[in-house]
């Protein structure tokens, strides 16, 4: 399985009176992995939205097991936990300094023109990706 690492440090702006990382910012990490493992993959979303193409989040389940603090860096692992011309589910695992999962999760998306609320499939818009995501879900 093609599994990428994101590094992220923790801000102290993301942190609450208690100096833990308030929940909403997993979020945003995950989304920094997405992109990320995109881009190791060999694309880059922004083309996809230059195009007129946006990939929206439609469904997103985190698990939260640990929590994290300022000043600690994070690792958000990503992978493609399952595949569809139309559809894609992202998997996430976000682990601290010693290794321990503190979080995991799944995001939901799918393909729309933007403007529309249609979704439309991968290989006929974007067949080169649509190619190596079945060859990371395969593996």
């Amino acid at each position: 399985m093609f599994i990428t690492e994101t590094e992220i440090a923790v801000r102290y702006a993301e942190t609450d009176k208690m100096g833990v990382v308030y929940h909403a910012n997993y979020l945003i990490w995950c989304e920094v992995a997405r992109t990320d493992f995109i881009e190791k993959a060999g694309f880059k979303y922004a083309d996809m939205e230059a195009e007129g193409i946006i990939s929206p989040v439609i469904n997103i389940n985190l698990n939260y097991k640990q929590s994290v603090t300022y000043p600690e860096k994070v690792i958000v692992r990503s992978w493609i936990e399952s595949y569809s011309k139309l559809r894609t589910v992202y998997g996430y695992e976000i682990l601290n300094a010693s290794g321990a999962v503190v979080a995991d999760g799944t995001s939901t998306h799918v393909l729309l023109k933007k403007g529309s609320d249609r979704p439309i499939r991968l290989d006929r818009h974007f067949p080169e990706w649509h190619e190596k995501y079945m060859e990371l879900y395969e593996q």
